[in-house]
């Protein structure tokens, strides 16, 4: 080995430390945290799979929808949050819409056009129009008031786009409300407020979101996807909301409702990190058990 050339034997070392360090952190280790992880957390390890009469009907850690084929939730059944991943939950597509708090603008659909693929152009919804009608949508099937500030009564966001933008307007549009609809208000100090017309460009008007005096009865999380797009809770508020329709549905006493919202509540991490929160899926499979 000595005679070998310097070059040479430190090729050669290097070769060995790389087949022991493979050897030892390409094997050796993940079969030991492996088979640490099948004996002792071997539920965790697996996904934490829950299941139902003996089949896998989801995990404990991703959140899933519980609709019917056309989309409509199932009243019988507590609904998830809002998910941006994919349709919805796709764990091949975890994300979150990425749009932030200064989205408030529509793109309108213009009638009889049509997108890059092909297909008719369906708009874009702002990131406040998609809160607006998430609010309302749930409104709707819980019976109580989907309003919210910044919202109009037709579940879209309430913002104008002023001309000039400097100095007194002479012309008022609600950008996300399509003609023919009535403006949210007729009048924006004193100029008649116009509805929004397909195509138009408005990008030189001034944004002006208008805050009405509703109050929010529609928790957070019913209307804003989480980080992920995979939470599978929600909050106690929110659940609390959906207690009534469910029993209702179910023919249940609603205070075992609430009995099994409670007892499918988690606690803080640690007693102090973050919020309670609702596993949906569990709390629906409880609700199945009876």
């Amino acid at each position: 080995m000595e005679r070998l050339p310097s070059w040479l034997r430190q090729h050669l070392a290097a070769l060995r430390a790389l087949l022991v360090l493979t050897l030892i952190l390409g094997a050796a280790y993940p079969l030991l945290v492996t088979g640490v992880a099948q004996a002792v957390f071997n539920g965790n390890a697996n996904g934490s799979i829950v299941q139902k009469d003996g089949k896998d009907v989801g995990s404990a850690l991703v959140g899933q929808k519980f609709t019917d084929a056309e989309g409509n939730p199932v009243g019988k059944y507590f609904q998830s949050r809002p998910s941006a991943a994919g349709d919805g939950y796709d764990m091949l597509s975890t994300s979150a819409s990425n749009l932030g708090p200064e989205d408030v603008v529509d793109v309108l659909p213009v009638p009889g056009a049509k997108d890059d693929e092909g297909d008719p152009d369906g708009g874009k919804q702002s990131l406040l129009t998609q809160v607006c009608a998430r609010s309302k949508a749930v409104g709707e099937l819980e019976g109580v008031s989907g309003a919210r500030p910044y919202c109009t009564p037709d579940g879209v966001g309430a913002v104008l786009k002023v001309f000039p933008a400097v100095g007194a307007p002479v012309r008022a549009v609600s950008v996300n409300q399509a003609c023919p609809a009535v403006p949210f208000i007729a009048e924006y100090r004193g100029v008649k407020v116009e509805c929004g017309r397909p195509g138009e460009d408005y990008a030189a008007g001034r944004t002006v979101p208008v805050r009405g005096d509703a109050r929010a009865v529609v928790p957070a999380d019913a209307v804003t996807a989480s980080g992920s797009g995979l939470d599978p809770h929600i909050s106690p508020a929110y659940a609390e909301l959906q207690a009534p329709r469910v029993a209702r549905e179910r023919g249940l006493p609603l205070e075992k409702v609430r009995r099994l919202i409670e007892e499918n509540t988690a606690g803080r991490s640690l007693g102090f990190m973050g919020e309670p929160g609702v596993n949906v899926l569990r709390l629906n499979l409880a609700l199945d058990k009876g």
